[in-house]
């Protein structure tokens, strides 16, 4: 619940009178109403007001809720004195007098520095100046049924023509009539009386017909007061609400960052001594890797520089190893430099874009021919379990391949071919801030950073034996609510 929402429940549990108790020795709205009555019929027979015709009975089926039985359901037409449109004149920046606008007023709040002048002749400034407790009522365009009650005025104004004035008995309390019409029952009943055209249009029919409950005189100023005493609260909750909530925004990244980052430091799950340890597993990808070379599958690479202590940001268990990444990937390629010849049909060729939501998608795909592909190297073939990397533009994406479809790729990815490493905590590990850190710091360029295969291969990481891996993926996928083939740390 946003301060909104918590003020209009305040707003409705007072027109509901459920905010205050009611109290015997306070009267009646009966009785309050007959005095408002007569106190009307007296300024008709002094010729302050017309007489209009009798607005209709309440009925039924118009009661939205049940009120105490001290309170009574009136219109609005039969508490007020008038409802009056507002001068239609020229804005001016000198004149007779004072103009307000609907866009002078902000949030309950006439801005007297922007108000304009207008001229008038001096026998209607009388029909259209503001008092203290008149009710002004925004008839049309956006903000349609705003309202202000006129509390204050530094010099003499008229109000303007997109603007209703309300003058109502002097047996009200003014900030009760108020606070209605910030209430859901104003507002629905406003929105089912405007006028749906270009601009949004109301008319004071449409409000004096609208209907309120009617505490009896002391219980509005009860209301009034608790109301005020609560909104002090309501605006400090608000606050409260809109820090949480830009906590709440940040705190899922945050909080996994902070988590993936406590498993690259071997402390998510505890190490197990049987479980082998991280250079047994290098040494198992080191000959799987010679296998390949000597199958022709692979070009042997020149060995990749030593990792020198300076270079170690944190402290790992002792059954782990500092490990580059060109060490534990038994292939790291990117596509074709040269543009691949298209086809109507044939096997998807992926670009950045068919890759950049952290999946695969085959949206969209050019195709190449089958002849194409089945020439491709080793190393440059897709195959379930191996990892995709951007490598240009958005660099630094790593997508898991879960298909066994065919497909080729552009020299924009980098594929990583794995021997003996978990293919989810790989793409967990490809993730973490310590990747992402080291890929700005080493990709070039300016109108396109891109990070080189040589600099992709040394990137540093954190290796843990293969079934520490296992128990590192289930506990962070169980921590982040995700399986390894949705969306990198979309939480559901």
């Amino acid at each position: 619940m946003n301060a909104q929402q918590l003020k209009n429940s305040i707003l409705q549990r007072a027109i509901e009178g459920k905010l205050v108790e009611q109290r015997e020795e306070e009267g009646t709205a009966a009785e309050l109403l007959r005095e408002i009555k007569a106190e009307k019929a007296r300024l008709i027979k002094e010729g302050k007001l017309k007489k209009e015709k009798p607005l209709r009975s309440i009925k039924a089926e118009e009661i939205p809720f049940e009120i105490p039985e001290s309170w009574e359901w009136v219109r609005w037409g039969d508490l007020s004195q008038s409802i009056q449109y507002g001068y239609n004149a020229p804005a001016k920046e000198n004149g007779r007098i004072k103009m307000v606008r609907i866009s002078d007023i902000h949030n309950n709040k006439i801005i007297w520095d922007t108000v304009p002048y207008c001229d008038i002749s001096e026998s209607d400034i009388e029909t259209y100046r503001l008092e203290k407790n008149d009710i002004l009522f925004a008839r049309t365009g956006g903000t349609v049924g705003k309202s202000y009650l006129v509390s204050d005025s530094p010099e003499e104004a008229i109000y303007a023509g997109y603007l209703i004035r309300t003058r109502y008995s002097s047996l009200l309390i003014p900030r009760y009539l108020k606070y209605f019409m910030e209430s859901h029952l104003y507002w629905i009943q406003l929105r089912s009386g405007t006028i749906a055209t270009a601009q949004p249009n109301c008319n004071g029919k449409t409000l004096s017909k609208m209907i309120l409950p009617l505490p009896p005189l002391a219980e509005q100023k009860r209301i009034v007061a608790k109301i005020e005493e609560l909104l002090p609260h309501v605006e400090q909750y608000g606050k409260a609400h809109d820090e949480l909530t830009a906590l709440n925004e940040k705190f899922p990244d945050a909080m996994k960052k902070s988590v993936l980052q406590y498993a690259m430091e071997g402390k998510l799950v505890e190490q197990r001594e049987e479980e082998s340890t991280a250079k047994e597993l290098l040494a198992a990808i080191k000959s799987e890797k010679a296998k390949l070379v000597k199958e022709g599958k692979l070009k042997k690479e020149k060995p990749l520089p030593g990792i020198k202590a300076e270079e170690i940001p944190f402290e790992i268990p002792e059954s782990w190893e500092w490990v580059r990444l060109g060490e534990i990937c038994v292939s790291i390629a990117d596509g074709d430099h040269q543009p691949p010849p298209q086809t109507q049909t044939g096997v998807p060729f992926l670009v950045i874009s068919n890759v950049s939501s952290g999946k695969l998608s085959f949206n969209n795909t050019r195709f190449v021919p089958v002849d194409y592909y089945n020439a491709l190297q080793y190393g440059r073939v897709p195959e379930k379990s191996d990892i995709l990397f951007t490598v240009t533009g958005s660099y630094g994406i790593p997508v898991l391949i879960d298909t066994d479809r065919a497909f080729c790729f552009q020299r924009h990815i980098a594929l990583l071919k794995l021997h003996k490493i978990n293919e989810c905590f790989f793409v967990y590990w490809l993730s973490s801030s310590l990747i992402k850190a080291q890929c700005d710091l080493l990709a070039t360029g300016t109108a396109q950073k891109t990070l080189s295969l040589g600099s992709l291969k040394s990137l540093l990481l954190p290796l843990p034996p293969l079934a520490e891996q296992k128990r590192i993926v289930s506990k962070l996928t169980n921590l982040f609510l995700i399986e390894y083939r949705k969306e990198w740390f979309d939480v559901h």
